[in-house]
């Protein structure tokens, strides 16, 4: 979500931006509510920094252009619920798949080209 500022910011805004509508009991992502106190206020706006920080969220402010940046949240407050890679298969310079866990313990080097 860009925001140009953080005071002020309407609940519906706030709702669209991120996918979490701040509610009475909370921040809440369809039957998920995750405890806010204070983050909505009386006005119907919403304290964006208190609702960022109990979701996990960053902000990251960009003073040169004036904006705000919040990124995902989740339920947990951390941005990612694992940290699993996938396993992809790859393709060899022969032609040949192979998958990457093949190549476990040892030191790995991806190299990757686009044309675009």
């Amino acid at each position: 979500m860009i925001l140009t500022t953080l005071e002020r910011v309407d609940a519906a805004a706030f709702a669209e931006g991120t996918g979490w509508e701040p509610k009475p009991e909370g921040l809440c992502r369809g039957e998920v509510c995750v405890p806010a106190p204070g983050s909505l206020r009386d006005d119907g706006t919403v304290d964006v920094e208190r609702a960022a920080e109990r979701l996990g969220m960053p902000i990251v402010h960009d003073a040169e252009h004036g904006v705000w940046a919040i990124g995902p949240g989740t339920s947990t407050g951390r941005v990612l619920s694992t940290a699993t890679a996938p396993d992809p298969e790859l393709i060899d310079r022969d032609g040949n798949p192979f998958k990457l866990s093949s190549l476990h313990g040892r030191k790995v080097l991806l190299v990757a080209w686009s044309s675009y």
